[in-house]
């Protein structure tokens, strides 16, 4: 006879079968047994995060419409700020920053500021500028010789202006028309062109592709706050500082160690004396320099622990051909030999940009392929953390990047975002340990989910796969640190909680390519800020 069970019974099989599915998390797959603090903390915190959802998030918002946990980023930040639990994720301690690109690491403001103060920046725009071009005219910058310091041409918004004349930085801003907002307006117009506005990422620009125009997309938007922002990051003076600015912006937020990716698409920067004679083994000098400055500083005052260290990720763009691909790898191999203290073993290469437009990794596979021989010829490792994933298509070339990019061996792969259409390698990377950095605010705002609650990364937390979150390039969307992409990430989920966030700073070091030795001091240090950030919690309840 058939077997009716009881309320009851149904009840414990229904537990038992949402905490059997549950348990293939990551964070149940690798944490060790929670502490009863971190028990009362979670607990803490999902009650803080459930009162915020019916209060903070149903008020009022005249400037946004229906407003709700884990929207549009760019639009809800000022409410996101407002937030206890915004408060609380910023004294957390992150773990490690695995996927930045180190041109978009600072916030615009204080990149600003460094140009202003530097009298060798200049600037020049391709026609004059009027209020009719002011939204589409970028400025470009650069930093000049001395000899040519007093050519400072006419204001840029003069109809005598001519184009491509080079101005120095602060005259172009004292003699910006008052009709275009004078000085402030100059401000304005700069600080726009290297960040990402929300009408530009939900309105003029919504779409990854528009009328199959790359002209119009997000994209293009995107791209072009780093040809901005290039123009000041690659003058030495300005670089040397700006890093430092990272460093200790990264530790503020909770980061004990960064790996940015440097994008070497130029053979070469600009010095100080405003000549392009600044090789990229110059640049990792100035790069050990400021780090090993850091670290002295803490070092002093008692916090060594909180700065671990920095790696560097070579990058370039896949706007080059094959062919001109084999110069930057054998640029990464001599580095690598030149400077194995500088690196420690982890110099590692990516090759990065828009996957819809720009070349699959199909066509650089035969350089990639000679990479490894060459490696094995020079006796070096140099591993491969390569972008893939990061569309919206299925079976397309972006889509296709994937299995290049586990073929090929990536210990980590940059974004992903397509990874949960692929069953085999969901399951492949699992097995093998291969972490995704996953980038929430920048996947939003670049249009592949129009929400984090429409974000696959549970999907990928559910299946057991490695994920350490990503600021991607935080000063273009104004989310420095990583505070607002744990932020996004913790309220736009009922399962998720504190200690799927302590999973995935825990797998950020993991998967981070510092030594053994470093990862056990890294360990050790994030443990006892996360033991004392518990402690907080429970005392503020």
């Amino acid at each position: 006879m058939a077997q009716f069970l009881g309320v009851d019974d149904y009840l414990k099989q229904r537990d038992a079968l949402i905490q059997e599915d549950r348990s293939l998390r990551r964070e149940y797959m690798t944490a060790q047994l929670r502490s009863p603090l971190e028990v009362k903390a979670d607990e803490i915190v999902r009650k803080i995060r459930a009162k915020e959802a019916a209060t903070v998030w149903q008020e009022d918002h005249p400037e946004i419409l229906h407003p709700f946990p884990g929207m549009e980023f760019l639009t809800g930040r000022k409410i996101i700020e407002k937030t206890q639990i915004f408060q609380i994720l910023s004294k957390m301690p992150k773990g490690a920053l695995l996927h930045a690109h180190l041109d978009a690491t600072v916030n615009v403001s204080l990149l600003y500021e460094l140009a202003l103060k530097e009298q060798a920046i200049h600037v020049r725009i391709p026609e004059q500028l009027t209020a009719a071009n002011i939204g589409s005219v970028l400025p470009e910058f650069r930093g000049l010789p001395a000899k040519s310091y007093g050519l400072d041409g006419i204001s840029l918004t003069s109809s005598a202006y001519t184009p491509n004349t080079w101005v120095n930085i602060a005259r172009a801003r004292e003699t910006f028309d008052t009709s275009l907002g004078g000085p402030e307006g100059f401000d304005k117009w700069v600080l726009d062109a290297m960040t990402i506005r929300p009408d530009e990422a939900y309105g003029t620009h919504n779409t990854v592709y528009k009328a199959a125009i790359y002209l119009h997309s997000i994209w293009r938007k995107f791209t072009s706050t780093f040809i901005v922002a290039g123009g000041l990051t690659r003058f030495m003076p300005i670089f040397k500082q700006y890093l430092r600015l990272f460093f200790l912006s990264s530790i503020e937020d909770g980061i004990l160690h960064v790996e940015p990716r440097i994008n070497f698409l130029s053979k070469l920067a600009i010095g100080a004396d405003g000549k392009e004679n600044v090789t990229h083994r110059d640049m990792l000098l100035i790069y050990d320099k400021v780090i090993q400055e850091v670290k002295a500083e803490l070092k002093q005052r008692g916090q060594e622990n909180k700065f671990i260290g920095a790696r560097i990720i070579y990058s370039t763009i896949k706007i080059i051909t094959p062919e001109e691909l084999n110069w930057y790898l054998e640029d990464c191999i001599a580095l690598k030999k030149e400077f194995p203290h500088l690196i420690a073993g982890t110099f590692r290469f990516d090759l990065v940009g828009d996957e819809n437009e720009l070349r699959p990794l199909i066509d650089y596979i035969e350089p990639l392929l000679q990479f490894r021989k060459r490696q094995a010829e020079e006796g070096v490792d140099i591993p491969f953390i390569l972008h893939a994933g990061e569309t919206l298509g299925d079976g397309n070339l972006a889509d296709n990047n994937m299995y290049d990019a586990i073929l090929l061996g990536t210990k980590r792969i940059g974004h992903g975002f397509s990874l949960v259409k692929h069953p085999k390698l969901i399951e492949t990377c699992r097995e093998r340990g291969i972490a995704l950095e996953v980038c929430p605010i920048s996947n939003e705002i670049l249009r592949l989910t129009s929400s984090m609650p429409m974000h696959p990364l549970p999907v990928l937390l559910n299946n057991g796969v490695p994920v350490a979150l990503c600021s991607d390039d935080p000063s273009v969307f104004g989310n420095m640190g990583l505070t607002y992409d744990f932020f996004q990430v913790l309220v736009a989920s009922e399962v998720t909680g504190l200690s799927t966030l302590g999973a995935l700073a825990r797998d950020s070091i993991t998967f981070s390519s510092m030594e053994v030795e470093e990862k056990e001091l890294a360990r050790k240090a994030w443990e006892a800020e996360w033991t004392s950030f518990l402690e907080y919690i429970v005392a503020i309840a």
